[in-house]
C-alpha cells in the first residue's frame, strides 16, 4: 500500500534532517522525503499538519512477559502498547518461563510476534542456561533463531571465569553480550544506600555493586575485545567510569531507564511500590549525572524498562513488592519532556536517544528487512510515527493499554500524543 504523509515536521535524528516536508510510503519503504514524484498515487493520505513525522521508536528493555508471566502481561496488550506509544521496534530479556536459552523457545516467540503485526521483536537468548551462571548457552544456534545479543537479564553472573568465557565466545562470532552492572553479593538490597534507606530502614545497594561490576566488565573487553552493551546505569560514578572507557576506545554502548532519568530515591516517599525498581532510584546528583551523559553522548540510549507488573504484586510492603514498572506508552512523552527539562538538550537529540542511538546498539545485529530502523531515508525501512509535541495527557490506568498500570508517573502531565504508527507500512495504531 502506498502511503502519503502530508504537512508535518519531518525529523531524522539520525542524519539531522528537520523540515516541514511530505513524505512518501511505498510497502515496506521509504519511497520520498520531499520531491514526491508527479506518478506517486497514494492509497492512504495522513494529514500531518502541527504534527512531527518520526522513525518509529526502538526501546532496548522491554518485558513482554510470554511465556510464564501472563498474568502480568501477553504479547497482544503489550505490542499493543508498543505500537500506540510509537515504538515499532522493541528488545526482550531472556527472563521469560521457560528462559529463552532454547532455539525453539525463540522461535515461537517470534512467530508469534510476527502474527500480530505490530511492533518488531528482536529476542536477547540467555547468556547461561536458566540464566544459572554455570553452563554457557548454544549461541551460535540461538543467532540463528533470531536472537540479537546475549544477557543474564537481571541475574548477576557469580563466576568471573564463567563471563570471560562467554565474552571470548562472543568476540569468536562478533556477538554482543547485554549485561547489567551489578555485583551480585552488594546488590541484594531494595533501595539505594544512603540516608534516606537507613532512616526507612531499607535495605541499601550502593554505588560500588555497580563499579566493581564495571570494572570487571572492562577488564575483560581489554583481554577479550568482546562487544558489550551495558544496561541501565544509574549513578555518577557509573556515568563517569563509561565515558573513560569510551575515550580509551573500548566497544561499549550503554543505556539509561526513564525511571532512573526523572525520580531519586527521595521519591519513594512513604514506601510508594510504585518506586520499587531495578535498579533502585539514586540520589539527585546520580540523575544530574545521568541527564548529562545522555546530553554529551556518553549515554548511547533512553530505554522504557518496560516491565509490568500486577496489582497483588505491588500491593505489598515495599521491601516485599515486585520490581518494575510500566513504561512502553511514555518513552515518547519522557524523552519529549527530557528535551524541555535538560537545557540545552534539543528535540533532535533528545529523539535520537530513543532512535537512532538504539538502533545503532543492535547494529550488525539487524538484518534485512530491518536495516534502516530507527532512521529515515529513501529505500530504508517504512516504521513511522506521526505525533503531536503540543499534546498533553495524564498517565494512568484509563490512559494505558499495557497489561500493568504500575508506574512512577503515574498522575503526571506530560507532552506528546502518537497520532498513528505504521510499521512495515502496515497502519498499526490511529487514535
Amino acid at each position: 500500500m502506498k502511503t502519503l504523509i502530508r504537512g508535518g515536521r519531518v525529523l531524522d535524528p539520525a542524519s539531522g534532517f528537520d523540515e516541514k516536508v511530505d513524505l512518501a510510503l511505498d510497502g515496506c519503504a521509504v519511497a520520498a522525503i520531499d520531491n514526491i514524484a508527479n506518478d506517486f498515487v497514494p492509497d492512504r493520505v495522513i494529514d500531518a499538519s502541527g504534527c512531527v513525522v518520526m522513525p518509529g521508536l526502538v526501546d532496548l528493555a522491554v518485558r513482554l512477559r510470554e511465556p510464564g508471566y501472563e498474568h502480568e502481561g501477553m504479547l497482544a496488550s503489550e505490542l499493543a502498547a508498543a505500537v500506540a506509544g510509537g515504538v515499532t521496534s522493541v528488545v526482550c530479556p531472556p527472563d521469560t518461563d521457560p528462559v529463552l536459552d532454547e532455539t525453539g523457545l525463540v522461535e515461537m516467540l517470534r512467530y508469534r510476534a510476527q502474527r500480530l503485526q505490530q511492533s518488531r521483536v528482536f529476542p536477547l537468548g540467555a547468556l547461561t542456561r536458566n540464566l544459572e551462571g554455570e553452563v554457557l548457552t548454544e549461541m551460535l544456534q540461538l543467532t540463528q533463531a533470531g536472537c540479537v545479543g546475549f544477557s543474564q537479564a537481571e541475574v548477576p553472573l557469580a563466576s568471573t571465569q564463567v563471563l570471560q568465557r562467554a565474552l571470548q565466545y562472543a568476540s569468536t562470532y562478533g556477538y554482543t553480550v547485554w549485561l547489567r552492572p551489578q555485583d551480585l553479593h552488594l546488590g541484594k538490597g531494595v533501595a539505594a544506600s544512603g540516608a534516606l534507606a537507613t532512616r526507612m530502614g531499607l535495605s541499601g545497594v550502593p554505588v560500588a555493586a555497580e563499579t566493581i561490576a564495571l570494572h570487571t566488565i572492562f577488564e575483560l573487553v581489554r583481554a577479550t575485545g568482546a562487544r558489550v552493551h551495558l544496561c541501565r546505569l544509574s549513578s555518577a560514578a557509573g556515568v563517569d567510569l563509561v565515558r573513560l572507557a569510551k575515550a580509551e576506545g573500548l566497544p561499549l554502548s550503554c543505556d539509561v531507564s526513564i525511571n532512573s532519568l526523572f525520580f531519586t530515591d527521595v521519591d519513594i516517599g512513604y514506601f510508594d511500590s510504585r518506586m520499587r525498581l531495578n535498579p533502585p532510584l539514586r540520589q539527585q546528583r546520580d540523575r544530574d549525572a545521568l541527564r548529562a551523559g545522555l546530553l554529551d553522548g556518553t549515554i548511547d540510549a533512553l530505554v522504557s524498562d518496560h516491565t509490568p507488573v500486577d496489582d497483588d504484586a505491588k500491593a505489598l510492603p515495599f521491601a516485599e513488592a515486585e520490581p518494575g514498572a510500566t513504561g512502553l506508552e511514555l518513552l515518547l512523552s519522557v524523552a519529549l519532556k527530557c528535551s524541555m527539562d535538560c537545557t540545552p538538550l534539543a528535540l533532535g537529540r533528545a529523539m535520537a536517544a530513543v532512535t537512532s542511538g538504539p538502533a545503532r546498539v543492535l547494529g550488525a545485529s539487524l538484518t534485512a528487512p530491518a536495516s534502516g530502523v530507527g532512521q529515515l531515508r529513501v529505500g530504508g525501512v517504512s516504521d513511522v510515527i506521526v505525533f503531536d509535541p503540543a499534546a498533553v495527557w495524564t498517565v494512568g490506568a484509563n490512559a494505558l493499554r499495557s497489561q500493568g498500570h504500575h508506574t512512577p508517573f503515574g498522575g503526571y502531565e506530560l507532552p506528546g500524543r502518537v497520532r498513528c504508527t505504521l510499521v512495515e507500512g502496515r497502519l498499526a495504531y490511529q487514535a
